[in-house]
C-alpha cells in the first residue's frame, strides 16, 4: 500500500510545480514510457528516480524518504520486522548449513534457490530476487557495521545450485566480499562430521544500544526472535559452530581451490 502513496506523492508533486510525465522524464533524463509504467504501477521506482524527481521537484526529499518506507515492506510480511533489525545493526553474524547466506548471493544463484521446485510464479520470483539485491547495500553502508561475520558449512561451497557455472560466480562472489575490512568468512569442514549448527541457520545482530536479535527459519516463514533466554542459546550455539571452522584465510583457500578444480 505504501507504493501507492508515493505514486500520489509523486503525481501531486509533479501537478505542484505544473510538470507532466513527459516534462519530469526529460527534467531527470528518464523515458516517458518508464515514468508511466511508474504512475500506474507497472514497474517499481527506484531510489535513483525518487532522489532525481525529489531534486528537480524540489519536494525536500520526501519521495526517497516515501520510497525507503515503502522498501522496507517489501516481500512477505513476516519479513518486515527483520528488516528493519538487519537495517538497524551495527553487528552481523550468520551461519548457513547448506546455502550461501542471502546477503552474499548473485543474482543468478539467488534465482536458482528462490524458484527451485515451481513454487513461486515468476513475478513473485523476480520480486524477492530484487530484495535479496537491495539488502546487501548492507555490506557496503556508510559507514560500516562494524563486524560482519559469516559462517558456512562446506555444504554450501560445493552444492551446484543452478549449475556449476552459477556456483563458480558464486565463489568468485565469496572472494570478492572476503576483501572488505569490516567482513569475515568462515568455512567449517565436512571433516567436523556432527555439529549443533546442522539443525538449521541462524542470524544474530545486534542495534547500537546493545539489543541482540536473531532471524530463524522454517519451512514455511522467518521469525524475529529476541527473548533473552533464545538469545543466550543462540550465542552459545554461535561459540560452538565458530570454534569448528576453518580459519578465515584457510577458508579462502578451500573456495579458491574449489574454484579452480571446477
Amino acid at each position: 500500500m505504501k507504493f501507492e502513496m508515493w505514486i500520489r506523492a509523486l503525481k501531486a508533486a509533479r501537478a505542484a510545480a505544473n510538470v507532466s510525465q513527459e516534462g519530469l522524464a526529460a527534467m531527470i533524463k528518464w523515458s516517458p514510457s518508464l515514468i508511466a509504467a511508474i504512475e500506474t504501477g507497472r514497474r517499481r521506482p527506484t531510489m535513483e528516480l525518487a532522489v532525481a524527481a525529489d531534486d528537480v521537484l524540489d519536494t525536500g526529499g520526501l519521495l526517497a524518504e516515501l520510497l525507503k518506507e515503502a522498501d522496507q515492506e517489501r516481500g512477505p510480511s513476516w519479513f518486515v520486522a527483520w528488516r528493519g533489525y538487519e537495517q538497524q545493526s551495527t553487528r552481523l553474524r550468520a551461519f548457513e548449513p547448506c546455502l550461501v547466506p542471502g546477503l552474499l548471493q548473485t543474482e543468478e544463484y539467488a534465482r536458482a534457490v528462490i524458484s527451485a521446485g515451481g513454487l513461486q510464479q515468476a513475478a513473485a520470483v523476480d520480486e524477492l530476487v530484487a530484495i535479496r539485491m537491495e539488502r546487501q547495500r548492507l555490506l557496503y553502508r556508510d559507514p560500516p557495521l562494524s563486524q560482519m561475520v559469516f559462517l558456512l558449512d562446506e555444504t554450501a561451497v560445493r552444492r551446484p545450485v543452478g549449475g556449476r557455472a552459477v556456483l563458480d560466480v558464486q565463489l568468485d562472489r565469496l572472494l570478492e566480499v572476503a576483501e572488505l575490512p569490516q567482513l569475515r568468512l568462515h568455512v567449517v569442514p565436512l571433516s567436523v562430521g556432527e555439529h549443533v549448527g546442522l539443525s538449521g541457520g541462524f542470524v544474530l545482530v545486534e542495534l547500537a544500544d546493545g539489543e541482540q536479535a536473531i532471524y530463524l527459519e522454517n519451512a514455511a516463514r522467518g521469525h524475529v526472535v529476541n527473548d533473552p533466554e533464545t538469545v543466550r542459546f543462540i550465542n552459545r550455539k554461535w561459540d560452538s559452530v565458530l570454534g569448528e571452522a576453518l580459519s578465515t584465510s584457510t577458508s579462502l583457500d578451500m573456495i579458491r581451490k574449489l574454484k579452480v578444480t571446477s
